[in-house]
């Protein structure tokens, strides 16, 4: 099917199964189990918890798993480069960046803003694996409905490095590598396939409908694949609110049954919508967990972690709380950990001093590596000449940790150029910024609002001056809060300050957009381009996201 056949496929399950408001509870159809596997055993753990969302950044698509004391998960990203993001834990609850298994979106060039835009393409739900036969991290996802790419890497952190193409598209991947070291990748949407590959994962070898979802269920996309004591799983979800399991007791072609896991369950975050689509993972102490992620737009769709039971036919259950997804549960009975991990949420400071830029760091579309720098400061030199921040080159993003968080950068604007803009920017497919625009040898401060794209990801407004004033010196800080917890009215925030204690807003509130169809929450962002001619420069001083 055609990327515009499956967008719409996706729109209309989204749509009609209202996931992204938490509804009545439903523990699932089919009751849990299987003897080898059981409930996760917390008593070592009862004196601690954890609170849900697990992480409240926006990471979606989930797919986690084990490497003898450690665990990754992978992440959708669409259209910013690096892609896939590796994160790392040794807890299931502390989460770090290991790398992204995407180094550049090599894809064409509408991943460089040239000629074209890859917004809300690129990569969409793939997967993330690791084979023990040659110490090799995998990480396999189709790219625009046409090929399915697959690259690896010694380590999480990489290198990275394509290793094959293959001219089938895997709609929404889960790759399993078996006992015997074959492997298997299911996909599709609602019509489900398996896959088997060459033993050097560069070819396909069959390729078999396996499971077709009754009219009644919906949609069913977002493959895991999993063999669990000799039977084989495929973990699908029913977008946006709804978990499904098919099982074969026979071998990894079916025949497949089904039972369903969860349905409009409510979940842990206040106006936000039913955890789905994510991956199972099981510990070293044999206990399982479910980490998807939840609808919670304007932010984006942020992980939750919750513990899993099996019974003696075969079936999991979510362990519920008061007949909900838990808000919190006891921490996972785990060894201590080898190390702390650099923390993923909370207070962030970068001066930008190293060789290159920290993980958390994400490009909107390929940077033109030519234009920016690292070490004294981040120096961004103008990439491209136009009016359209959407259509700019070198744009440069981070997260925003919710529930409300706020970003803080001290820009020194001397190298900007006649036609210039530079700033902070709230970013999505509605946006607004602060920063200065110089024109002629005039420099003012302004907060521009009103940035828009149409349902195709063309801009439809590059955006209006709510206000400016004149400033002085070369060295200003600049200010955006976003309050992202799901729900309609959410406000963004601008200030400014001369001396980075006192600070004076700059602006009306902008409201942030809050539906789904972008799929990626907003995100901070740092720019500059020209309007005239490129040769002009900025640099940035420092960062800072702070929490309330």
């Amino acid at each position: 099917m055609s990327l515009t056949g499956r967008e719409c496929s996706r729109r209309r399950a989204l749509t009609t199964t209202a996931g992204l408001i938490a509804g009545t509870a439903l523990t699932g159809a089919a009751p849990p189990a299987h003897a080898a596997a059981k409930a996760p055993d917390t008593a070592g753990a009862a004196a601690a918890a954890f609170t849900n969302p697990v992480i409240w950044q926006d990471f979606a698509d989930i797919d986690i798993i084990r490497v003898d004391d450690t665990y990754y998960c992978s992440a959708s990203t669409m259209h910013y480069s690096p892609g896939a993001p590796v994160l790392r834990s040794y807890d299931l609850v502390n989460w770090e960046f290991a790398g992204h298994s995407v180094p550049v979106l090599d894809f064409g060039t509408k991943y460089d803003l040239n000629g074209g835009r890859g917004y809300v393409r690129g990569i969409w739900a793939s997967s993330l694996n690791y084979r023990p036969s040659n110490r090799t991290f995998y990480w396999l996802g189709q790219i625009d409905f046409a090929k399915t790419y697959l690259y690896t890497a010694p380590a999480a952190q990489g290198p990275w490095n394509r290793h094959a193409v293959i001219g089938t598209t895997y709609y929404d991947a889960g790759l399993l590598i078996d006992d015997d070291d074959t492997l298997y990748v299911a996909h599709g949407n609602t019509t489900i396939s398996v896959a088997q590959l060459s033993p050097d994962a560069t070819t396909e070898v069959r390729n078999e409908v396996v499971f077709t979802t009754p009219a009644g269920v919906g949609v069913l996309e977002g493959s895991r694949f999993y063999k669990i004591n000799g039977n084989y799983y495929i973990f699908v979800t029913r977008p946006a609110n709804g978990q499904y399991i098919l099982r074969s007791t026979t071998g990894p072609f079916g025949p497949y049954e089904m039972r369903q896991l969860l349905l409009d369950l409510p979940g842990p975050i206040p106006g936000g919508g039913v955890p789905h689509q994510g991956g199972l993972v099981r510990t070293q102490n044999g206990d399982w967990y479910y980490m998807a992620f939840v609808d919670a737009y304007p932010g984006g769709r942020m992980p939750a972690l919750a513990p899993i039971a099996w019974s003696p036919d075969g079936w999991p259950t979510v362990q519920l709380v008061d007949g909900a997804w838990g808000t919190s549960y006891p921490v996972p009975n785990l060894p201590p950990p080898p190390r702390q991990v650099t923390p993923l949420t909370g207070p962030v400071t970068d001066t930008f001093t190293g060789p290159g830029l920290a993980p958390r760091w994400e490009w909107n579309h390929n940077p033109d590596n030519t234009k920016w720098s690292t070490g004294n400061g981040l120096r961004l030199e103008t990439a491209t000449v136009t009016d359209d921040l959407y259509a700019a080159r070198n744009t440069l993003t981070h997260r925003i940790q919710g529930p409300a968080s706020t970003a803080t950068v001290i820009l020194d604007h001397q190298g900007m150029r006649d036609g210039d803009r530079a700033g902070l920017a709230l970013l999505r497919d509605s946006s607004a910024w602060i920063g200065i625009k110089r024109d002629g040898t005039a420099k003012r401060l302004v907060m521009t609002s009103d940035l828009t794209m149409d349902s195709n990801w063309n801009t439809t407004s590059t955006g209006r001056e709510v206000v400016s004033t004149s400033i002085r010196g070369n060295r200003i800080w600049l200010r955006a809060t976003a309050d992202i917890r799901p729900g309609t009215g959410r406000e963004g925030h601008f200030s400014y300050s001369t001396d980075g204690i006192n600070f004076a807003p700059l602006g009306a509130a902008f409201v942030l957009k809050n539906d789904w169809q972008f799929f990626m929450g907003y995100r901070f962002a740092l720019f500059h381009h020209a309007t005239r001619a490129l040769g002009g420069s900025v640099r940035i001083r420092r960062f800072e996201l702070a929490t309330p």
